[in-house]
């Protein structure tokens, strides 16, 4: 009762979900995270992961519960980057979503559809299925940001693995960007920032080569920044 008395208002409010654009990159294309709706609206349909926020959590942990039931992915970065609004969104009730970019490296989970998803699977970013509500839109809006960020911050690695080949790298910022790299510069570029450490050969060939391995110096690159040597992100195109 005292529940109800502290969250009772004349006047009405809106409910508020948390919407989640996972990217994941499999060393070749980049791949968004779907569901497959479980309930209605839109049953059997394929939408974000996400749901409603309880009335004791706050919006980032939502997310973050939701991904959780519905996909199985946990531990992963999360950036809020924008909310949607529009009036007649959602043919339940009146419904704000706040909208969350993930990046996972595709190869490093195992995804367990729960909750009110049926299922949940990758889709290459150029091939997704007609969506739910307006989550076309959310996801246009998650591309943009993220190539924004990617030319602010070295967040490219957090869609790689620990070790990464240099053709692996290239590939990534191409997904993103949709653009193609000369191979000669690229690797200049990259080499230039002083930040990247070589990690020898692959054990598995590739395309009847052994590329080598290479890993992002995260400690380096926050020390540089911390000395304020850093004007500007080093890996930026």
């Amino acid at each position: 009762m005292a529940d109800e008395k502290k969250y009772s208002y004349k006047y009405p409010h809106p409910a508020i979900t948390a919407d989640n654009v996972v990217f994941g990159f499999d060393g070749r294309d980049l791949h968004i995270l779907l569901i497959e709706r479980g309930l209605e609206p839109y049953k059997g349909s394929w939408a974000l992961p996400g749901g409603f926020m309880r009335i004791d959590e706050t919006v980032e942990q939502c997310a973050i519960r939701e991904l959780a039931e519905e996909t199985g992915v946990t531990n992963i970065y999360l950036e809020q980057f924008h909310v949607f609004s529009a009036v007649e969104r959602d043919p339940r009730e009146r419904v704000v979503t706040v909208a969350f970019y993930a990046l996972v490296r595709k190869a490093g989970y195992r995804l367990i559809a729960g909750d009110d998803a049926a299922r949940a699977n990758w889709f290459k970013i150029g091939m997704l299925p007609p969506l739910a509500f307006d989550h076309d839109k959310i996801i246009d809006m998650a591309r943009q940001r993220l190539r924004e960020r990617l030319r602010t911050k070295p967040i490219a690695f957090k869609l790689l693995d620990e070790k990464f080949s240099m053709s692996e790298l290239q590939q990534l910022y191409e997904a993103i960007n949709g653009v193609t790299y000369d191979r000669r510069n690229f690797q200049r570029k990259m080499f230039s920032t002083g930040l990247l450490e070589d990690r020898g050969p692959s054990p598995e060939p590739q395309h009847n080569r052994i590329p080598e391995l290479y890993s992002f110096n995260e400690e380096e690159y926050v020390r540089k920044q911390s000395e304020d040597k850093l004007r500007r992100n080093p890996f930026d195109f």
